[in-house]
């Protein structure tokens, strides 16, 4: 079999450095760094989101690599490095084709890549050179010069149909005896993604039910009695029956915008901490900007003002808990009065909000933590929130593969849709729980573009 030499593009480093290490196979490829990916990469390590993140990983694994020669050729020259996993060259060209266009820095830069990737074809004869990327535009480039081009596995692989909800034909005269039942007695045919569950008898009646440890936990009707603002359809009442019971260490919940899915979250919390059973809500959301990644994060001065455009979501959602709570004699149309409501309930729920890059070195205890828009965050993100959190904390997140703002990911490859894979397993460390909330509940607007934009199947 030939050796394969992995000439990279500089998204595959910024979705994620692990990357790397898939594609050097034990060192069995050797991995090509074109000079302009090092200059792209050195120019996003100062910014503070999950893109600066990966560029300064990279810095820290080439400052550990060794040196085994530089070799200077007529034209380019290759620095060659290496540790005990990767066989990492770095070649740069003396003189590019390519003229380099301030207003056009994206493709020129494209482009100076894909000549280095057609001096590795001609430097490494007898291998196989293949240009990796995540861009479909770099990807054509270098066909237009005869290089082999491929985009990462993670890229082609099928996200898996999930069975959240089963539907199940059921005599009625069963119903009264489900709660607290052990779920393979009513389903022999259940599966650990089987969440949630509706029961249809002939003769037009119905239940609907979580499994909390194999067993039946049936809906009723005063099980959201106490909240202020209440779920208006089955699957988000199976949703905050999920969380208000207290059983699931880590919610996944795939929803569409509109579906109410930060609101119930953060509802169900605040019961939870009015019950006892935690102190406060961390809130997370990844710092992606929406519009096209619109302005960077980076350049913004000071925390607060960094990331208060991406904590809208939670604003939005703390004023209208606020209005739900005050009394028509307070009026809720009030401003004062609703913002010294939600001053109140951010005092009262020790509400605080968390970017990615202030996580490393913190250890969350005794907190619901809300991770929001998570379709925007790597798994090596997922990973570092998650694991900051110890035994007395539960995890709810939330996000849509619909609405994917960050251009390293897709749905196959990010932190929502890894988590909601691992849905059809059991784990021992810990309880899921993952459920779709598909249905817009925001108005006439949200269902109209609904109708109108979303394709249909």
């Amino acid at each position: 079999m030939k050796e394969k030499i992995y000439v990279i593009d500089t998204n595959i480093i910024l979705q994620n450095l692990q990357n790397l290490y898939r594609v050097s196979d034990n060192r069995s490829n050797t991995i090509v760094i074109p000079e302009t990916v090092l200059i792209e990469l050195e120019d996003k390590k100062k910014l503070t989101n999950e893109i600066g993140y990966h560029s300064r990983e990279f810095a820290r694994l080439l400052a550990k690599m060794k040196i085994k020669e530089v070799d200077h050729k007529e034209a380019f020259k290759v620095v060659k490095l290496y540790n005990d996993e990767l066989t990492l060259h770095i070649i740069s060209k003396d003189k590019y084709e390519s003229q380099f266009e301030q207003v056009h820095i994206s493709e020129s830069n494209d482009k100076r890549i894909i000549e280095v990737a057609a001096v590795a074809q001609e430097y490494y004869k007898g291998a196989q050179t293949i240009f990796l990327s995540i861009d479909i535009y770099a990807r054509t480039f270098a066909q237009f010069k005869g290089i082999k081009a491929e985009t990462l596995h993670d890229d082609k692989s099928t996200v898996p149909k999930f069975l959240f909800l089963k539907n199940v034909l059921l005599d009625s005269s069963e119903f009264n005896a489900l709660d607290g039942k052990e779920v393979k007695l009513v389903d022999e045919k259940y599966e650990y993604e089987n969440f949630s569950y509706s029961f249809e008898s002939s003769d037009g009646n119905s239940e609907y039910a979580i499994v909390v440890n194999e067993r039946l936990q049936v809906l009723k009707e005063d099980d959201f009695k106490a909240l202020h603002v209440k779920p208006v359809n089955l699957k988000q009442k199976l949703f905050m029956k999920a969380i208000l019971s207290n059983a699931y260490e880590l919610l996944v919940i795939d929803a569409k915008a509109g579906s109410g899915k930060t609101l119930l979250s953060t509802v169900s919390a605040m019961r939870l901490i009015d019950k006892g059973c935690y102190d406060k809500i961390v809130y997370v959301r990844n710092s992606i900007e929406s519009l096209d990644q619109g302005a960077e994060v980076g350049f913004l001065s000071g925390n607060d003002e960094k990331f208060r455009i991406y904590n809208m979501a939670l604003q939005d959602t703390l004023e209208f808990i606020a209005k739900k709570n005050l009394k028509k004699s307070e009026n809720r149309e009030n401003k004062e009065s609703i913002e010294s409501k939600i001053s109140e309930l951010t005092d009262r729920y020790c509400i605080e909000t968390l970017w990615p890059g202030e996580a490393r070195g913190r250890t969350l205890s005794s907190a619901i933590v809300i991770m929001d828009e998570w379709q925007n965050s790597s798994e090596k993100t997922t990973q570092l929130i998650l694991s900051r959190l110890d035994e007395t904390c539960m995890a709810i997140v939330i996000g849509s593969n619909r609405q994917i703002d960050n251009m390293y990911l897709n749905k196959y490859n990010n932190g929502l849709t890894s988590l909601l894979k691992q849905t059809n397993n059991k784990h021992p460390e810990l309880n899921m729980f993952a459920i779709e909330l598909e249905k817009a509940v925001r108005g006439k607007f949200a269902e109209f573009t609904e109708r109108i934009f979303e394709k249909r199947k």
